[in-house]
């Protein structure tokens, strides 16, 4: 009786031993293969909506006040690596402006046509959570018919913003700019989805 009890404790011993090595390998080569597939490609794609906050700005003989409106805009991206990407950005947006000259005061749309070039810093706070910060060079085409302005402008956007990554495909964007540019656009607030090629 000493002997079958001490041979099924040896074989449930060797039993829990060989179960307990076998699944060790394979969640490891799980867990690295899922890193494998978790990496983010070079190339990313953004679709965004954006609102933007209206600017108040002098203009000839009196002032063009914009108002707070809302487009669209979309941004191809490329990772450069150490958290570091390039991006050409486009968005398209219109506004209610008035024009107060100090006699009259009159209202029109504005319409506006942005590219940009921008260096984006991203740092993940976790696998889903990150924050960057973006610099770049932006040129404008601004069109208020009415009051007969057409106007090409460049200079200097910032922006800072967060990403929620729901897979290693989508993540969620939110964002802030301001451009040196001066017009009846004012600052911009994005939130849209970035999709990983």
């Amino acid at each position: 009786m000493k002997k079958i009890l001490l041979a099924t404790a040896v074989v449930a011993q060797l039993t829990t031993q060989l179960f307990a090595g076998g699944d060790i390998t394979p969640v490891e080569a799980y867990e690295q293969e899922v890193m494998a597939h978790a990496e983010e490609s070079k190339f990313y794609l953004i679709v965004k909506a954006l609102m933007i906050t209206g600017d108040k700005v002098d203009h000839g003989h009196g002032t063009l006040d914009g108002d707070r409106d809302y487009g669209y805009c979309f941004d191809i991206g490329y990772r450069l690596g150490h958290g570091f990407a390039l991006e050409y950005d486009f968005s398209y947006v219109r506004n209610t402006v008035t024009e107060d000259d100090g006699h009259t005061i009159e209202k029109a749309t504005g319409t506006y046509y942005t590219h940009a070039l921008d260096l984006v810093y991203t740092y993940e706070f976790t696998h889903t959570f990150g924050v960057f910060a973006k610099a770049g060079y932006e040129y404008e085409i601004e069109k208020i018919e009415d009051f007969d302005i057409d106007n090409d402008g460049t200079g200097f956007n910032f922006g800072v913003g967060a990403e929620v990554a729901l897979n290693h495909k989508y993540k969620v964007v939110a964002e802030y700019e301001h451009a040196t540019i001066e017009g009846p656009r004012g600052d911009s607030f994005f939130v849209g989805v970035m999709y990983n090629f």
